[in-house]
């Protein structure tokens, strides 16, 4: 490394541009003496950081910011740097320049994916009731700070003007982090709930007044020497802001239109817009304010729509995966949590905490007594509002960089931060719960749903290719004057911690905004698709809605929704697709989770959809669609509400329906419900199933003669026996029909042990639906029928409850075997 020496004998390090880069440890030497080999162990160290709090905290629904902050505090001198080994080696104070400048280009780039995804034009649809709550719930934050700064007064440096030091504090209590805060909305499942709306309204207002706050505080930090100065930054801020709206978004709609539409943008117009960026960040950083407020404002002039999409797409994974964590982890690395002693300073960290909570909540519960709003959902807005992230670590950091914080200060505002966001989610828990619906609703299924009575559907889709078999299935459910259908139509999102996926939160409540991302664009299409097919149908009423969630938790929200609106039948896309050849290939594991989980919690019958295009008119008149459907009938619940399903579906003029009914023969030992016979220990436990078994045929038989003197007569319907002694006899007498329909219509059986089904389970690729449905939707069945495999749902039904007949009966369906003989237990 050069040295020099000057007249006071002091050292100076100079840039050795041999130092980058190391020729490799079998020449001697150590890659930690190097900046890039350095920066790599140090991203890397910071990478696994933050990935294991995630992990650990995953469990306790806490947002990520939490987990990189932490990530960053135990690497730094309060955990692990207090060993001078370690921190000299790994975080010298020679890596600081290197490690900062690339964590505040990741924050440069972030900020300006923030501005693309962000619609300012929301603000004119936010209504008065968020506003109020994000006014009132930013000001007496804001005095919580202003008291906080004078009983920390002694520890502020004397450059420091009282007003700075008071509007740093003030920003840094009083914003709410909008992205952290849908996530948790999301987490909590309170995204459509009127809370949740209502705080993602309050939290964008907020996001915008703390940016403004953020700019005009650097402004005055950075040329606090004379008023003068700070007058000229505003004044060139406001003038940037004007090119920026008035000469880039200009030029940015030219490029676009230059682009025809369908086709990628050039590597050029990309290359450009990424330059503009820096370009920003350079000159509002050299006019006095920060960089990433250039940045930000860049992104806000960048268009909606297919050049937002590219730019999301090429950078936020990258951007947010690996170089955003490294700016949070600085503040970690920043934070020495031994400076802070004494009780003076802990009694103020803690009533500072206190006080900003109290403040947001004082705020929004004044708004819900004006509003009229239940007080448990005024504190519970204002404990969401206290959630924290970018904003406030990015106020700290500057705060700190130009001396505002002291290394005490900056400490305790950090454990502040962390601490009013971690206990959001535990106190939401406890004092809020969205109240649900007690009263007891019949009608859970389709067989006990009346044919003259409203026939409620939750659709659930994944993506748009599985919107024309649904519309097909929902025609031919034959929606009627005496009994019409009303669909929920449910596009489900997987919640990841991509900002995308945090503002489509917002934005699916306002249908006439454009679409922020692609994800939104889909959802567009979807919905609009089933608004299209409304509007030419009879009869159909189709409310479309989003949800929002892990994958892992996907199955609350749609048992939720279909208790809440009292669904009848619940239908579910398979998770395998059909490929070019005939063959089904999986699209995503986790979908077959969310159906197994749906099937296991769902609150009413489940249907779940074998899509291969259900073949016949796709035109939206319902005269002219035409369909073959079969139904496979073996007996059990599962199949009579097959059957139930299938007999709605008659009156249809485009629909013909074949009921193929599975007789065992001679030869053909009797079904069981739940367990074979042969394994029944003691006479008695066998006398329960058998009367059990009884009363599984009495309920069968009936549908069918009903069903039969009812429909038997029409046309349109074929009513088929077939006699089968085994699975073999089964399997043939399927393939012998597989190529006149286009829906077989089957029940997923669960419980019942057939000789007819035998041995079709052994190799079973999705037991979740039963040994038929299991059968129909296997690659190796070469069918282009579409296959819908229908659960009934296991609930306990009363007597008195009414079948399709208007016939009052006591449903033994899903009976177990009681440890006790001779007992039955419902479930």
């Amino acid at each position: 490394m050069a040295e020099a020496t000057n007249r006071t004998d002091d050292y100076i390090v100079c840039y050795a541009p041999t130092m980058i880069t190391t020729n490799g440890v079998w020449q001697g030497d150590n890659p930690l003496d190097y900046s890039l080999p350095l920066f790599i162990l140090q991203l890397t160290l910071v990478v696994i950081a933050t990935r294991l709090f995630v992990f650990i905290l995953k469990p306790f629904r806490q947002p990520r910011v939490i987990a990189e902050v932490l990530g960053g505090v135990i690497l730094g001198p309060s955990v692990l740097g207090q060993n001078e080994t370690f921190a000299n080696a790994v975080f010298p104070l020679r890596s600081v320049m290197v490690i900062e400048t690339m964590a505040n280009i990741g924050l440069l780039y972030f900020l300006f994916l923030v501005g693309v995804e962000m619609d300012i034009t929301v603000m004119r649809s936010v209504g008065r009731k968020a506003v109020a709550s994000a006014m009132v719930g930013m000001i007496l934050p804001f005095l919580v700070g202003v008291a906080f700064s004078y009983l920390l007064a002694k520890k502020t440096d004397t450059h420091i003007n009282q007003g700075t030091y008071i509007l740093f504090l003030g920003v840094a209590l009083s914003v709410t982090a909008f992205p952290v805060l849908a996530r948790i909305l999301a987490e909590l499942k309170l995204v459509n709930t009127e809370l949740g709306k209502l705080a993602l309204s309050a939290a964008l207002i907020n996001d915008v007044c703390a940016w403004i706050l953020l700019a005009l505080a650097i402004a005055l930090a950075e040329n606090n020497a004379t008023s003068l100065a700070s007058l000229w930054v505003l004044l060139s801020g406001a003038a940037f802001v004007a090119v920026c709206v008035f000469a880039v978004r200009p030029a940015v709609e030219w490029l676009i239109r230059k682009t025809p539409e369908g086709e990628t943008f050039s590597e050029f117009y990309i290359s450009l817009i990424l330059a503009g960026v820096m370009v920003s960040g350079f000159i509002t950083d050299a006019i006095g304010t920060h960089s990433v407020f250039g940045a930000f404002v860049f992104g806000l002039v960048i268009p909606n729509g297919p050049l937002s999409f590219t730019l999301v797409e090429k950078l936020e994974d990258f951007v947010s995966g690996l170089l955003l964590p490294l700016f949070f982890a600085i503040s970690g690395l920043k934070t020495n949590l031994g400076l802070i002693n004494g009780s003076y300073t802990w009694a103020i960290l803690l009533l500072v905490i206190f006080l900003a909570c109290i403040g947001k909540i004082l705020g929004t519960l004044l708004i819900a007594l004006l509003y009229q709003m239940p007080i448990r959902e005024g504190a519970a807005l204002g404990l969401l509002m206290n959630t924290k992230g970018l904003v406030e670590m990015v106020v700290l950091n500057v705060g700190k960089d130009q001396k505002v914080f002291d290394e005490e200060s900056f400490a305790v505002m950090v454990v502040i931060t962390v601490i009013m966001t971690a206990i959001v989610v535990p106190a939401i828990s406890v004092i809020y719960r969205p109240s649900r619906s007690s009263i007891y609703y019949k009608r859970r299924t389709v067989e006990i749903s009346k044919l003259d009575t409203e026939f409620r559907l939750l659709v659930c889709v994944h993506t748009p290719r599985n919107v024309p078999t649904m519309i097909n299935l929902l025609e031919a459910s034959n929606p009627s004057k005496n009994s019409p259908i009303c669909a929920y139509v449910l596009h489900l999102v997987e919640l990841s911690g991509r900002t995308s996926a945090m503002l489509i939160v917002h934005n699916t409540a306002k249908p006439d905004l454009p679409a922020l991302n692609r994800t939104e664009a889909q959802s567009d299409h979807i919905i609009k698709a089933f608004e299209n097919y409304e509007q030419h149908a009879s009869f159909i009423a189709v409310q479309p809605l989003t949800a929002i969630s892990p994958y892992s938790t996907m199955h609350e929200d749609i048992c939720n929704l279909a208790a809440d609106k009292r669904v009848s039948l619940i239908i579910v896309p398979f998770h395998k697709q059909q490929t070019v050849d005939g063959g089904m290939e999986a699209t995503n594991m986790a979908y077959r989770a969310i159906n197994q989980n749906v099937l296991a919690n769902a609150p009413c019958s489940v249907g779940i959809l074998v899509d291969r295009g259900l073949s016949g008119s796709n035109r939206l008149a319902g005269n002219q669609v035409s369909h073959n459907v079969a139904v496979l009938f073996f007996g059990g619940p599962d199949d009579r509400e097959a059957l139930c399903y299938g007999w709605r579906m008659v009156e249809h003029p485009g629909i013909s329906l074949t009921i193929m009914r599975f007789i065992p023969g001679e030869q053909a030992e009797p079904s069981c419900p739940q367990q074979d016979s042969k394994n029944m220990d003691g006479p008695r436990v066998l006398l329960t199933v058998q009367t059990d078994r009884d009363i599984q045929k009495q309920l069968d038989e009936k549908l069918i003669q009903e069903f039969r003197m009812r429909c038997g007569s029409g046309d349109s319907v074929d009513y088929v026996e077939k006699v089968v002694k085994n699975g073999e006899d089964t399997v043939a007498a399927i393939r012998s029909m597989d190529d006149a329909h286009d829906l077989f219509v089957v029940g997923r059986g669960q419980g019942m042990i057939s000789p007819l089904t035998a041995g079709l389970t052994d190799w079973s690729e999705c037991p979740e639906m039963g040994a038929i449905g299991d059968l129909l939707a296997s690659s190796d069945f070469a069918a282009t029928a579409s296959v819908l495999v229908v659960q009934q749902y296991i609930g306990q039904v009363y007597p008195g409850t009414e079948t399709p007949n208007g016939d009052d009966y006591i449903d033994f369906s899903h009976c177990s075997i009681s440890p006790a003989p001779n007992t039955i237990r419902a479930f």
